[in-house]
């Protein structure tokens, strides 16, 4: 799930999880030869992810997919997609291979692609079975030492974890998604007992614990400063701004959609809602579109 997790690792060092950079790596105008099917005036063309709920499939079941048609509604546009899995080369594949000329969520600090302003924020998240009776809601609840947790290495959270010597607890999960299992196979483990206590992308977690045959709480993770870590921009950080994402040269097309995105602000957060989106106020002293 490269570009969901582009905004959400340190560095950009896995720019939606362990893509590394590959915002950064994809070329402008994609590979060389590369066929693209001309757009019409009357497209909205998204780009999405076949399998990779709850953000998108090819269903349309995603609260992606939900967002798109309400955008294209609005824009008066015939939703089209294209859809490539969500790994490296996504985006040379898709939007800049001139495919497709729209991605949902999109880290709203992402510099190779113009942003709109952010939508929602999100953040990484506590979840854990309701039967265990923990409660648990920052760092320095006890219950955090009595069982096992999962977390994705090198996700953010991995360094209050550390900063508070929690990593002996710690099973860790692939930064990059292993397309043998379901995006919510960390909440899996979770309902089956395999761990404890899951620390995952909001989105994901929030999710896949509405979706659970047992009852499970969501937690949202404080920010959190590292007194072991100089970079002052980096510590701990747990919510993120998401933007709406076009090409870089996409000026006008990018005025448009913002356009529609203001006018629908409340039906995309009713959107989140419905699918046990975690979300917070827009911080606008975070970088915002470009």
């Amino acid at each position: 799930m490269f570009k969901k997790i582009v905004m959400f690792l340190y560095v950009m060092n896995l720019a939606f999880v362990g893509n590394a950079f590959a915002a950064g790596q994809d070329r402008e105008d994609g590979l060389p030869g590369m066929p693209y099917r001309t757009p019409t005036d009357k497209e909205f063309r998204v780009c999405a992810d076949p399998e990779n709920l709850p953000y998108s499939n090819q269903k349309g079941e995603g609260f992606e997919n939900k967002i798109a048609e309400v955008l294209a509604k609005d824009l008066g546009k015939e939703l089209t997609y294209e859809f490539w899995l969500d790994r490296q080369g996504y985006l040379r594949n898709t939007i800049n291979a001139q495919r497709c000329d729209v991605i949902i969520g999109m880290g709203s600090d992402v510099d190779t692609l113009r942003t709109s302003k952010p939508y929602y924020r999100s953040g990484y998240v506590f979840v854990y079975r309701k039967s265990s009776n923990y409660n648990i809601k920052d760092w320095n609840s006890e219950d955090l030492r009595k069982g096992i947790i999962g977390i994705v290495g090198e996700s953010p959270p991995t360094i209050p974890l550390r900063d508070n010597d929690l990593m002996a607890n710690a099973r860790p999960y692939r930064l990059q998604r292993d397309l043998n299992l379901p995006p919510g196979h960390m909440i899996d483990d979770l309902v089956a007992g395999k761990i404890d206590v899951a620390i995952i992308w909001g989105p994901l977690g929030g999710y896949y614990a509405k979706k659970a045959k047992e009852p499970l709480v969501v937690v949202p993770l404080p920010e959190f400063k590292s007194e072991r870590n100089s970079f002052d921009t980096l510590k701990g950080k747990a919510e993120f701004n998401i933007s709406l994402a076009v090409r870089k040269k996409d000026k006008d097309r990018m005025e448009m959609i913002q356009g529609a995105l203001d006018r629908n602000q409340s039906k995309i957060l009713k959107i989140l809602d419905d699918y046990g989106i975690p979300h917070v106020p827009v911080v606008l002293s975070d970088k915002i579109g470009n």
